[in-house]
């Protein structure tokens, strides 16, 4: 039986993959972007902004993994990031937490206006309010695209909020030409991450998107919860022994007055709740006879 001859490798692309295979082992952290759409300008401006944070690997899906193929002998979890080389494929190598990465990649996106045949990077909504279009044919582009307005003032105005697109749908010229009439620049220009590697996890684009005002807000609430159980089972703490000392003395006081019990703090309160007593009795009385 004939044997399969091997495929022939370039010099150049057999240190290519060498210096692959070496990042995959020096490196815990690997980003899958992808740079398709990415402009060679902008990709410099990347380079320069990461420079000791992160190093860019861009070459053929096809020595990607071959790199990935050499590197999981070692580490077989690494096999995973292969699911995820889309579009054109690149890889980030650094030693920053994944969610510091994404944040840092977010952080330098620029927004920019959607051409015809891209697809919509999230959902895109066109909201209510005036725009600077007079009555005219413009009316009857924004029903075609779903999109209810009329006229006020002698402008156009859309009546509520509309979906025009949701994230994955391929943008038609007719809605990037009104997107861009409107002023909405719903695309980024910057680094694509589709995922991150880490010690053997995939942290998917939408784990890492992560909503800081928000994520405080719920870890804010937790908290306060936490504080609230914590003094109802009167569990004691640093942060939680005021409270249960108020609750505790708030439920004495409470009993104590119930019983008519005379204690230095509650005299007065006992008074007022006899008084309040006889003043009852005393109008029942009255009544009565």
């Amino acid at each position: 039986m004939t044997k399969k001859p091997k495929a022939h490798i370039a010099k150049e692309k057999k240190e290519t993959l060498t210096s692959l295979v070496k990042y995959f082992k020096d490196c815990p952290i690997v980003g899958i972007a992808n740079f398709e759409s990415l402009p060679a300008a902008q990709l410099q401006v990347m380079r320069g902004k990461f420079r000791g944070k992160a190093e860019f690997f861009m070459t053929k899906k096809r020595i990607i993994k071959l790199a990935i193929e050499e590197a999981k002998k070692s580490n077989p979890d690494l096999a995973k990031i292969s699911e995820h080389l889309v579009g054109m494929p690149a890889l980030l190598f650094s030693k920053e937490n994944p969610f510091s990465l994404y944040k840092l990649i977010k952080k330098n996106k620029t927004p920019a206006p959607a051409k015809p045949g891209q697809k919509a990077p999230k959902e895109i909504v066109v909201r209510a309010g005036p725009t600077p279009f007079a009555p005219g044919p413009v009316i009857s582009e924004l029903s075609q695209l779903g999109i209810k307005s009329g006229v006020e003032e002698g402008k156009i105005v859309i009546k509520e909020d509309k979906i025009v697109a949701n994230e994955g749908d391929v943008i038609s010229s007719n809605l990037a030409s009104m997107l861009l009439r409107l002023g909405i620049q719903p695309m980024e220009i910057g680094i694509n991450i589709v995922a991150v590697y880490e010690n053997g996890l995939i942290y998917s684009k939408k784990v890492l998107d992560i909503d800081e005002k928000e994520f405080m807000n719920k870890i804010t609430s937790a908290i306060k919860s936490a504080e609230g159980l914590a003094v109802e089972v009167c569990y004691p703490t640093k942060r939680t022994i005021k409270s249960l000392v108020q609750k505790a003395f708030l439920n004495s006081k409470a009993i104590a007055v119930s019983q008519g019990i005379l204690a230095k703090g509650i005299v007065e309160n006992v008074l007022a709740k006899a008084h309040a007593q006889m003043l009852s009795v005393k109008t029942l009385t009255e009544g009565g006879g």
